[in-house]
């Protein structure tokens, strides 16, 4: 059973990356020897199957409120519970990456000034970081920092201080302050939560990550920013589906595959996400955006000026940088009471049209005013 402790809290004092198996010295679960002790994500469908999964672990590194575990265990003993009807899956556990490129133009295009210029805020609404944590002191993000959580090792801890400058980045996007100084974000005063999955070298096990998507469930927030993928896993999907079983809206990226033409990553391409391709300042789409028909709508990615790690700012690229720009919009609506499904469909039927596939943007581009019943001649 992996040790709780109790949420590390700023509000009440301010305003507040599937790859390889985690295996001793060997490259996968292939590669791995009968004797072997192989790192696993196990699904059950049964309290027997359960059962049977513990009995076999050496380890126990993770347990989920739904039914999958992930489990330190021999490899002939993981290949035998594959073997038993109650057990649903056995599978790697992997690695996911954060979304980014080397390398806040974004704000205007989407024109979320004009949400701004309307008193549109996001007040109220909680949009969980779902990365490499948030930099807990930057001017333009504290006053609006709530709770984190930190899920990387195998552990859960206090510890959800940014180490690698990506999630910070992207809480900037979603929901900076309007503070005349540095950068505004799509929402301005929703609350921000950390959930840390991923490492100073910006990647996780997708376990971890799974686990980051169930808190967020588990503490009622309304918008899960998912600016990270990886490979295909069925943990990750029982995560998005107990997530979207809560009433989360689970935003993701894209991916950073492209050019190409059906490469959506996951979890994006997973039904309960919405995937978010990247767009360009000429309102192209940007050559390393991922696209398939998993693509629901597109926002601006590439050259995004955002903040960093020790109160600093930077300009990134990628997928990553369109996802917060939605997770922000979506929180902006929900602030103002609609659900999840309701957020989601509005952001798809306002977003406007580009000129680009659907297979490249989706429904078209991110349009905040249009989703909250304005247009660009109401920003005064």
């Amino acid at each position: 059973m992996v040790p709780n402790s109790s949420d590390s809290t700023r509000r009440d004092v301010l305003k507040l990356a599937g790859g390889s198996l985690a295996v001793a010295g060997a490259s996968g679960f292939a590669a791995a020897k009968p004797n072997d002790k192989v790192e696993v994500n196990i699904g059950f469908s049964s309290e027997g199957g359960r059962k049977a999964a513990l009995n076999a672990a050496n380890d126990v590194v993770r347990e989920f409120n739904f039914d999958a575990l992930t489990l330190r265990l021999p490899k002939k003993a993981a290949t035998a519970l594959e073997k038993r009807s109650d057990v649903r899956y056995v599978e790697e556990n992997g690695t996911m990456h954060a979304l980014a490129q080397t390398l806040p133009w974004g704000i205007d295009r989407v024109d979320a000034e004009v949400a701004h210029a309307n008193g549109e805020t996001g007040n109220g609404a909680d949009i969980a970081i779902i990365d490499t944590g948030i930099d807990d002191g930057h001017p333009d993000l504290e006053a609006n920092l709530g709770s984190g959580r930190a899920f990387t090792g195998g552990t859960s801890s206090n510890l959800w201080n940014d180490d690698n400058g990506h999630g910070t980045h992207c809480a900037g996007i979603a929901n900076a302050v309007n503070n005349s100084q540095g950068v505004v974000g799509v929402s301005t005063e929703a609350t921000l939560h950390a959930v840390k999955v991923l490492t100073a070298s910006g990647s996780g096990s997708t376990s971890d990550v799974a686990k980051g998507i169930e808190y967020t469930a588990d503490q009622g927030w309304d918008v899960g920013s998912l600016s990270l993928g990886g490979g295909e896993s069925s943990t990750l999907k029982d995560a998005c589906e107990y997530a979207a079983s809560k009433g989360v809206l689970l935003v993701a990226a894209a991916g950073n595959d492209g050019p190409c033409t059906d490469c959506v990553g996951y979890p994006a391409a997973y039904d309960e996400c919405i995937a978010v391709s990247s767009t360009n300042q000429s309102d192209g789409l940007s050559s390393f955006s991922s696209q398939g028909p998993e693509v629901e709508i597109a926002a601006p990615g590439s050259d995004i000026y955002s903040t960093y790690l020790e109160g600093t700012y930077n300009t990134l690229s990628g997928t990553s940088m369109a996802c917060p720009h939605v997770s922000g919009a979506a929180a902006q609506l929900i602030a103002n009471g609609q659900s999840a499904s309701q957020a989601r469909s509005q952001l798809k039927s306002t977003a406007e049209d580009i000129g680009l596939s659907s297979n490249e943007s989706g429904s078209g581009l991110l349009d905040v005013a249009a989703a909250l019943g304005l247009d660009s001649s109401d920003s005064t």
